[in-house]
């Protein structure tokens, strides 16, 4: 009878313990941690210095002592790449007329499209290959219109390390301003009779700008683009060969994945 007391009374303490287990929670966790602080005197004189600990834990320490704002923390993981996609508009002061009929007429209405695949090489620096097609317009000629299409790449320099480490807690920067220079090759086609029709290189493509990100994955870019388009005329009865210039402002949507 004595040894079935015994047992009886092992069991119940290990359902206790059990049951204490199954009852840790966070804000237990955190209370805990608190009182310790308060019991050693050391909760307003303790170096709150961020060191380097694994995982959720090293965030709630932190949290705890004061030593990050929990509303400024964002756990971010840098991703590897991104696709991108929008549109824009063609500066016409900033690109070279083009010749009709021994006159020169300004582009005006012209816009521009793009959609580009890049990789994030480092948290400075990231390249892209990209498709690019325009629609140019031409003031006082109604009826005439070019386009093109080129197939590209570029190797863009952010100017602010796009993601920031302190200890184990990794934050995202909002706002990225950068630079980027690359070359790509296409066509115009000029529509009419006499219209210059051929093949182009674009070199270099210039590019400045910034980038927003409203979350982890999606943001916007924001950016002037210059192309100088080498090997073909520019208009109608022109003579192949010369040089371009081309300045459109660009807006696109960015996807991080």
């Amino acid at each position: 009878m004595k040894k079935i007391s015994c047992f009886t009374v092992l069991l119940a303490t290990i359902a206790m313990c059990g049951n204490a287990q199954a009852t840790y929670d966070h804000a237990k966790f955190q209370a805990e941690i608190i009182e310790g602080l308060d019991l050693i005197g050391a909760r307003d004189t303790i170096d709150t210095t961020p060191m380097a600990a694994p995982g959720e834990l090293g965030r709630e320490v932190y949290e705890i002592a004061g030593a990050v704002n929990p509303d400024d923390i964002q756990i971010f993981i840098p991703t590897s790449m991104y696709m991108r996609m929008g549109a824009g508009l063609n500066l016409g002061f900033a690109t070279d007329k083009a010749m009709f009929d021994g006159t020169e007429y300004e582009s005006s209405g012209s816009y521009t499209t793009q959609i580009a695949l890049g990789w994030n090489l480092s948290s400075y620096v990231r390249t892209e290959i990209d498709f690019h097609t325009a629609t140019l317009k031409f003031s006082d000629l109604d009826a005439r219109r070019a386009t093109y299409q080129t197939l590209g790449g570029m190797l863009y320099f952010d100017l602010a390390r796009r993601y920031v480490q302190t200890g184990d807690i990794t934050r995202r920067r909002t706002f990225v301003p950068f630079m980027g220079v690359g070359a790509a090759l296409g066509v115009y086609g000029f529509q009419g009779a006499g219209g210059a029709d051929g093949f182009v290189c674009a070199a270099p493509r210039a590019a400045l700008g910034f980038n927003i990100m409203f979350t982890d994955l999606i943001g916007v870019d924001v950016e002037y683009q210059y192309q100088m388009m080498i090997g073909n005329g520019f208009g109608w009865g022109v003579r192949a060969g010369g040089v371009d210039n081309i300045s459109n402002v660009m807006a696109s949507v960015r996807v991080n994945f």
